[in-house]
């Protein structure tokens, strides 16, 4: 099972960080984001068959393809976003995680303007 893999790849980075914090604290930084790497890297298969259902779906329902893509956009920047802000809060350095969160919303908030436009004008065609 992959989870086991994963929290086995998590649980020896931290002992391994934790162990080498004191001493070579620069190791501990390089092992915790090789760890988060290897996992993310790791599951970009898994998030590539999940973006292929939702685009065969989106066909069917006869969705805009501009909307899955945005969406998809979206859901990217939040986990790239979170994954760097986490990163910088692991370094201590939260005053930039909290930049790297704030850039996160305002490229989430441009790219979701295209499907609010489009849910206002739907509402506005409901209403009589």
């Amino acid at each position: 099972m992959e989870i086991i893999q994963i929290v086995s790849i998590g649980l020896i980075a931290a002992i391994l960080s934790i162990i080498l914090k004191e001493e070579r604290p620069e190791f501990s930084m390089i092992i915790s984001l090789l760890a988060g790497t290897i996992i993310f890297l790791m599951m970009i298969s898994k998030v590539q068959a999940v973006l292929q259902v939702f685009s065969n779906l989106s066909s069917k329902m006869n969705i805009d393809v501009l909307y899955l893509t945005t969406i998809f956009k979206i859901i990217g920047i939040a986990y790239i976003t979170e994954f760097g802000a986490q990163v910088c809060k692991d370094a201590g350095e939260g005053s930039i995680a909290t930049k790297i969160e704030f850039g996160g919303k305002i490229l989430i908030m441009i790219l979701s303007i295209p499907i609010l436009m489009a849910l206002l004008d739907l509402i506005i065609n409901i209403i009589p």
